[in-house]
């Protein structure tokens, strides 16, 4: 009898081994499209990491969305709904209804912390997420605004996909629970125009096979004086909009 109980205790320790869940981290990067990854494409950029990511894992060649809109197709991802079910049609005149079912509710619900740092452009407040902050609207890449879950606005210093990697791994190795299975989505503003580098990179902004010798890009006018100073010393043409 002391056999059979330890034989079925020992089973159960390898099922619950076996079975364990796994965390999720979900990386979302903005209006990139496949041509600027050189998993895909090598004509115009080297992505070495990126690459190392679809070495090691999948990498789809042909797959769709359902709406390629920014707010929309977060809207689709979240809620696994066609935009005319989760009612989030474009990023002008719609406001995501946060009481819908959503895939990070039903993680929540078995066991999963859920977390969301980063581009949210849905404008309601996130939902079904254990500790959230991100960027209103679009979000600047030079000292952002975040967003926080007392709905407070604070500016943080610095490049935002920086800012978004430090907090998101700051989240999973200091703040959350880990006795628990988490998922956490990353969600950055680049490469979203208007495609500004971090300062000190400037010097790599170039694209293979390109002709055009201008930059074209709105700078925010905090850090304009700063960017000038930058590009005059690099020889960079640029064209500043308004």
């Amino acid at each position: 009898m002391t056999i059979v109980s330890s034989s079925l205790f020992s089973c159960q320790q390898k099922q619950e081994q076996k079975y364990k869940p796994y965390n999720i981290v979900y990386i979302m990067t903005d209006d990139h499209t496949a041509q600027m990854m050189s998993c895909y494409d090598r004509r115009y950029v080297h992505t070495p990491n990126l690459d190392r990511i679809a070495s090691d894992g999948v990498r789809f060649a042909n797959s769709f969305v359902a709406n390629s809109l920014s707010g929309p197709s977060r809207a689709c991802m979240l809620t696994g709904k066609h935009s005319c079910g989760n009612k989030f049609y474009d990023n002008s005149t719609c406001v995501f209804d946060g009481t819908q079912q959503t895939f990070p509710k039903i993680l929540r619900e078995n066991g999963y912390q859920t977390a969301i740092i980063g581009k949210w452009h849905l404008e309601s407040l996130p939902t079904g997420f254990d500790y959230w902050e991100i960027v209103p609207g679009q979000g600047n890449y030079y000292n952002p605004d975040f967003i926080n879950m007392n709905n407070d606005t604070i500016r943080k210093k610095g490049y935002i996909t920086n800012l978004i990697t430090d907090m998101s791994i700051d989240w999973m190795e200091n703040s959350r629970d880990k006795k628990k299975p988490f998922c956490l989505l990353i969600h950055h503003k680049a490469i979203h125009r208007n495609w500004l580098p971090e300062i000190k990179n400037l010097h790599f902004t170039k694209i293979k096979s390109f002709h055009c010798r201008k930059i074209s890009m709105m700078i925010t006018k905090d850090v304009l004086p700063l960017l000038l100073r930058k590009w005059a010393l690099l020889k960079i043409w640029i064209l500043y909009m308004i």
